[in-house]
Parts: structure tokens; sequence; C-alpha cells
């Protein structure tokens, strides 16, 4: 057909299409369905109507400028866990679940209405105006969530009616939980710091115990668990002024048994607010980025603590990526070095200098924007898979939730690589539901509870709106794609500013939320998760033990008083400190144990790269079902926290 501005030269006809290459024209007559070629086991369906007026019939589009194709579309939809794709306009490309249709009243066109051909392979059709050529996938599913009943879905109840919003949460190792609130801003109650006895909770004026020993404002801090030898806690960074400075300490049944901080005398060397913290092996506590205080620059270092002249290290990365890299992830590696995921990416540095020795590939974020983060203000949460004695196998990260910069569309995936395989990747894992702000879990068996967070919008007072309210289990054990069971849903919306920490007796303790979005109130209430292992009827194994001082690799002897020991498992959980989905000192090991009749014997594990110095809760398994904890101490006090700092207003318990 001549073209109408040059009717020499051609411009195809009714569903013929004329393309140039190198000046000569070349036909495809005619453009046609592409049912050749697709990746995976996709078939067509039709083409279907779109609501117009802007209205589209699917939540995630991508625009794949002149390149768009049934394969292209469809590569993306299947990797990131949708079965349904259509494509549309040639360029538009779009992914979900056939229930989109249904909801938009989509209806079914002859297929020769969709008649656009495809930006990125001229050959086939990707739809037309309003119309969408849709393909759904055939073959092994894509993902199968599993949906249990009654007490196998495991169930929320009120532990405790609350007395301030906490910003952080903690349990010591006398099994007391500290909760720390943004301090001096005039909310009611506000004290900056409580104790909470759960054995006491049946008698409120027992269980709160105030405390009154920080000086400078919490809000927004780093905490851990030290591997001193009374488990003492130590809070570091906060909102503005000198409390980003701030580095507080409490030894839980201390002498003074309260927080303790002097400005004048210990502080960081740098302020930061949003920091995080960790436990190297050498016990010394590494204190990474933040900002300088109330949405101030970025400070991209790291510092240690104890400071003994060692400076403070730059980060390019953490200055390149901010805003978005706000609690990074951090983890110590079994084979050396240390993870650091931020924003959407992730690295290895050089435990002595902090180079960085690895660079991972890019965090996947949402199927229509990889520029979705996982780190605070996108705010997903992470944790570290089990690790099992002989501790060979690669250590695997979990990283799930979070959001996409400026337009807060939360993502509804989580994903998990191997930082220290030869070429890691990433795996893609889809979620029932989008959720930002969300925290994890680990639970005694080695699976991980996910809940609180919202379905919409990024971390902070009034950006995240509609709370999700389910919980979720993952269970590692199962193949990729079947790991995800939904749970028990609570009436309690946790938004910004909640927390999810595992308890002594195997519930997970959720509080916390400071939306401050006019519609939901800042939450006082504590909730306990108790999942489906202590809901079945079966009797908790018990266990005593003498040894909770362990040295790498000893084997340790605990006497079984009520249980099998038949298919006895051991856990080891580290002690976290719960804040913004970055549970600080969270890990999970499985020791080898052997048993001979009611005495058995576990060997720790053998090393602090597997395992850094600090306190665990022990807890033994008796099939599903865990016993109580007992909190021991693994590999010491290497450097001499005990001792530390040495100033006479500080209590030390020596090493």
């Amino acid at each position: 057909m001549p073209c109408g501005g040059n009717s020499s030269e051609v411009c195809g006809a009714g569903n013929y299409l004329s393309v140039y290459s190198n000046g000569t024209v070349i036909t495809y007559s005619p453009a046609v369905v592409q049912t050749t070629g697709l990746p995976g086991s996709w078939t067509y369906e039709g083409c279907y109507t779109e609501p117009g007026n802007g209205v589209h019939a699917f939540k995630y589009q991508i625009i794949n400028t002149n390149n768009n194709s049934a394969h292209n579309c469809l590569s993306l939809c299947s990797e990131y866990g949708y079965p349904v794709g259509g494509m549309e306009y040639g360029d538009e490309c779009y992914c979900g679940d056939a229930v989109d249709l249904t909801n938009a009243n989509s209806t079914k066109q002859p297929d020769a209405d969709c008649s656009m051909s495809c930006s990125g392979d001229p050959r086939y059709l990707c739809g037309a105006g309003n119309l969408l050529s849709i393909y759904t996938w055939t073959g092994t599913p894509l993902y199968t969530w599993h949906t249990p009943q009654g007490t196998a879905a495991g169930q929320y109840s009120l532990l405790i009616g609350g007395v301030v919003v906490p910003l952080i949460t903690a349990q010591t190792i006398t099994g007391k939980v500290t909760f720390l609130e943004k301090h001096g801003t005039g909310a009611p109650n506000s004290t900056g710091a409580y104790e909470l006895t759960v054995s006491e909770v049946n008698n409120f004026t027992a269980a709160w115990r105030t405390m009154n020993g920080l000086k400078t404002d919490v809000f927004c801090s780093a905490g851990l668990t030290l591997p001193d030898k009374v488990g003492r806690q130590i809070n570091v960074g906060g909102w503005s002024l000198s409390s980003t400075f701030g580095v507080r300490l409490y030894w839980p049944g201390g002498p003074t048994n309260d927080w303790q901080e002097n400005v004048n005398e210990l502080t960081l060397q740098n302020g930061r607010w949003y920091p995080s913290a960790m436990i190297m092996t050498d016990g010394a506590i590494l204190v990474v980025g933040g900002e300088s205080g109330s949405n101030g620059p970025p400070v991209p270092t790291l510092e240690i603590l104890p400071y003994n002249g060692n400076p403070v290290v730059y980060l390019d990365f953490l200055n390149r990526t901010d805003p978005w890299n706000l609690y990074p992830f951090l983890a110590v590696l079994p084979s050396g070095g240390i993870f650091i995921a931020y924003y959407n990416e992730a690295r290895i540095l050089d435990e002595n200098t902090f180079a960085t020795t690895k660079t991972l590939p890019n965090i996947p974020g949402a199927v229509n924007n990889f520029l979705a983060g996982r780190t605070y203000p996108l705010e997903g949460t992470a944790v570290l898979m089990p690790q099992y004695a002989p501790y060979s196998a690669p250590l695997t990260v979990l990283i799930c939730g979070g959001s996409t910069p400026y337009a807060g569309v939360a993502l509804d995936n989580c994903v998990s690589t191997q930082p220290e395989a030869a070429s890691p990747e990433w795996t893609i894992e889809r979620m029932p539901s989008e959720r930002v702000m969300p925290c994890i879990s680990t639970l005694p068996d080695g699976t991980y509870l996910i809940l609180n967070g919202a379905l919409e919008g990024v971390a902070g007072f009034g950006l995240a709106s509609t709370p999700n309210l389910n919980a979720l289990l993952y269970d590692p054990t199962q193949p990729v794609g079947s790991r995800i069971s939904i749970m028990a849903s609570t009436i309690v919306a946790r938004l910004y500013h909640s927390e999810a920490i595992l308890l002594q007796d195997g519930r997970v303790m959720v509080s916390g939320s400071d939306p401050e979005d006019n519609i939901n109130p800042e939450e006082y209430r504590v909730e306990v998760f108790t999942p489906p292992y202590l809901l079945s009827g079966l009797p908790q194994p018990n266990y005593t033990i003498t040894n909770k001082d362990w040295a790498y690799g000893a084997t340790i002897s605990i006497t079984i008083t009520a249980g099998s020991t038949a298919n006895l498992r051991v856990s080891l959980l580290g002690a976290e400190s719960s804040t913004h989905g970055n549970s600080m000192g969270q890990r999970i090991l499985f020791p080898a144990v052997s048993c001979a009749g009611s005495t058995c014997t576990i060997t720790a594990p053998p090393n602090a790269h597997v395992c850094p110095p600090g306190w665990f809760q022990l807890f033994v398994l008796d099939g599903p079902t865990p016993s109580h904890s007992n909190y021991v101490r693994i590999g010491g006090d290497p450097s001499s926290l005990g001792n530390w700092p040495p100033y006479p207003d500080f209590d030390l318990p020596g090493v």
C-alpha cells in the first residue's frame, strides 16, 4: 500500500507491516499471534479489553519502548511469579493474575482486534489501544501458598496493655524485655525506656518497670546484646545533635539495673541516625551508616567500638545510594568477610580493611521497577537461613518486602542468595500480598514468621497505608515457590515502628506502631503470636543445663527431663534487637547433638565466622515442639568488652 505522505514509498496494508532495513523494505505478511518461541510454559488465551480511561486491568505495567515482545514480557512475569501476562499498544507489558481480568470486567474479543505489532518483534502482535494480548502460565505452578486452618494457622492474642510505643525491643538474657521509646517528644508516658517482666503479664503493675538512665534521644538508633559475661545491651545513635553520638549501656539485673550514658565521656566518632550494628568475629562492635540526624546529610562511614584509635572508614557506596540505604543489613560470613545489603545492592567487605571483595548482582525489586529497595525508608526485612553442622553449606540470606522510591509501591516478593557462591544469583519468591515495613522473627524450628507492615507506601510517619494484618510462615526446607503458608491474622495495625522478637517460651512478641496517619492509632498493646508448634497439644520438652559459657568446638552436656530423645534436635538463636525491619544479632544454627539415655551432648559451633561471639537462646526440639530456652554464651568476650568503658559512672562486669 502506498504511503499517504509519499506515494512512492510502501507503508504495508491491513495486517501487513512494512519494515525497512538498510533502505530495503521487508514486508511481514501478516503479523501473527505469538505462540512459538515463548519462555517456559505460556499459552495464548486471546484478545481482552481494558477498562479504559487510563485504568488498567493489571497493577504492574512495564513500558518496553521499541523492545516489547511476548518473550520479553512473559519472561519478566514468570520470573516474578505472575501467571498471567499481557501486551498492549505495541510497547506495553502487563503482569498479574487471572482474577485481575475478572475484577476489571475484561471481555474476550476477536483475535484480529489485537492488531498492533510488537515493537521488539514486529512479526508478532502485542494488543492494540485498550486491548490486551493475554497469555497464561500452564506449566508447573509458579507458586503454591499453603492455607492451614485452625490451630495449624497459629494464633494472635493480647499479651499485656502497654505503657509506651516502642521504637526498639530486645529480650535480655534474664528473659525480660526492654522497650526504648522516642524520649522527650511529649507523647504520653514518654520516659525513654521500660522493662517488661513477661512472667508477670497478669499483674500490670509488677510487669512494667520504668527506667530513667537515658540522657539523650534513642529515636531511630541501633541495638545489640554484647558478648560480655552478663549480656549487657548497647544502644547507639539517635535523633539529633548529641543524641546521634549516643552510646548507652544496660546491665540486666546489675548494680544499677538501669541504662547508663554519659555523652561527655563515651560517644561515637560520627553522629548517626538510622545506623546498623553488628558483633564482629573478634567481639568488637561494628556500627555502619546512617544520617547526621533529623533528615540530615548522609554519614557514609563505619566505625568500631571500643574506640582504640581506629579511624572511621568512608564507604562510597553508602554515599551514592543515600537516602535509600539506612539500617543496612549486616552479617558475618562463615568463609570470612562481612555481608552488607543496602537499597537494592549487596556486597562483601573484608573484615579487616572493609574494602569490597565481591559485588553481588543488584537485588531484584518490583517486576516493573528495578529501583525498588529493601532498606529504610523503602524498608523490607532480612534474616539468615539456618546453618547446620558441619556448616559446610553456603550461607543463604533471605530478604522479604520493601518498596519503590517515590511511588511507594510495596513489594510482594522475597529474594534470597548465597553471597559466598562463586557466582551468586538472586532467587525470587512471590508473597501472597505486598508488604512494606515487615518484620521477620526466626523460630526455633528453623522456620520464619513474616508479619507487620503495610500494603502500600514507604516507612515514615503517615507515609504508608492499608495495614497488612496476616502473618506468613516461611519454611526453607520446602521447594522454592512452595515455602509460604498464610497464617492467622490480627486486628491490630502494625505499621511504622513495629517490632517482633522471639520469647523464651517459643512465642513471638509483637509490639509498636507509630503511624501518625490520622487513621490508625499509636499502638500501646503488646501481642503474642503463638506458632502452631505450641497449639498442637503436644507437650513441650524440657532440659537442664549447667554449662552456659561455651568455647568454640566444645562439647556440652544437657539432661532431658521431659520429652523423647529419639528425634531430638537443638537450635541456637542469636540475641536480637528489633527495629525498622532489622533484627540485629538474629541468627540460627543447628549444632550436632547425640543422646544416650536422658543425657545429650551438643558440639558447639567451631569458630567465630560460623557463629560470632555472643548470647544465644538454646532450644531443644522434640519433633516440631520446642522447649523453653536458656541463654548460653558462645565464644566468650574476645574484645574484653566486660572492661569497657573505663569510666567510674559505668558498671563493668569484668571478663
